[in-house]
């Protein structure tokens, strides 16, 4: 898996990077098949810079969160912490498609009730 982590209209610090890298390499524990993670800071307003994820699966399977706030680091968590909210979701939307019987309820003949292949006496 690969992760970027890029600035545009400015610099970021070795140790902001190190936090926003600490805290981005967990979103593979809410789904496995993740093949690309980029992080884009624009701090083009200085007051309150933006924040973009786009994480991107298998399948062509792409998924978006941005944020703008006055810190930084409260905007990576707050982004970070929708990106977990989308990926759960997708994993939990192709778990129950995927499993047998789900949504599917065969109906039940009643006691005593003839079939439409038994012949009446």
């Amino acid at each position: 898996m690969q992760i970027t982590i890029s600035a545009r209209h400015g610099h970021l610090s070795d140790t902001t990077r190190q936090r926003i890298l600490e805290k981005v390499e967990k979103l593979p524990r809410y789904f496995e098949r993740l093949t690309s993670i980029g992080l884009t800071v624009d701090l083009t307003d200085e007051t309150a810079p933006a924040v973009e994820l786009l994480v991107s699966a298998e399948h062509k399977h792409d998924f978006v969160a941005a944020e703008r706030s006055e810190s930084l680091l409260t905007s990576v968590e707050t982004v970070v912490q929708r990106m977990e909210q989308q990926l759960r979701k997708y994993k939990d939307r192709l778990q129950d498609h995927r499993r047998p019987g789900a949504g599917f309820v065969a109906p039940q003949k009643a006691p005593g009730a003839a079939s439409a292949d038994e012949e009446p006496d």
